[in-house]
């Protein structure tokens, strides 16, 4: 498998909690960097982490432009993605779709 992107590895040193909404932005920045900072977290099996990511990436491109998308309420939306949320999977879906990026299986070796 090939190594994620290194701003991906980057949210091993550092909490993006810790940033302001415009350092998110410039953090995940562009939809590579969005996909590979997901992929990672998916590989890294932690339901928590995966929902945050979520978070961290639809307040950085801005919560009302993902809820539109989604088809969600903004209010809604910020409870599905908070830390120790169980959104269901569908909501989960809409968000990524909103997000602008894909998911796709790959055999595990």
């Amino acid at each position: 498998m090939t190594p994620p992107h290194s701003d991906a590895q980057e949210h091993k040193k550092m909490s993006l909690s810790t940033l302001s909404v415009s350092e998110m932005t410039k953090f995940l920045g562009n939809e590579v960097t969005i996909s590979n900072y997901l992929s990672q977290m998916l590989e890294d099996g932690d339901n928590d982490e995966l929902i945050c990511a979520l978070g961290y990436i639809a307040k950085a491109k801005g919560m009302t432009m993902i809820a539109r998308e989604s088809g969600l309420g903004r209010e809604n939306l910020y409870k599905a993605l908070t830390p120790g949320a169980k959104p269901r999977f569908d909501t989960v879906l809409k968000v990524i779709k909103a997000i602008g990026v894909n998911l796709h299986a790959k055999p595990a070796l």
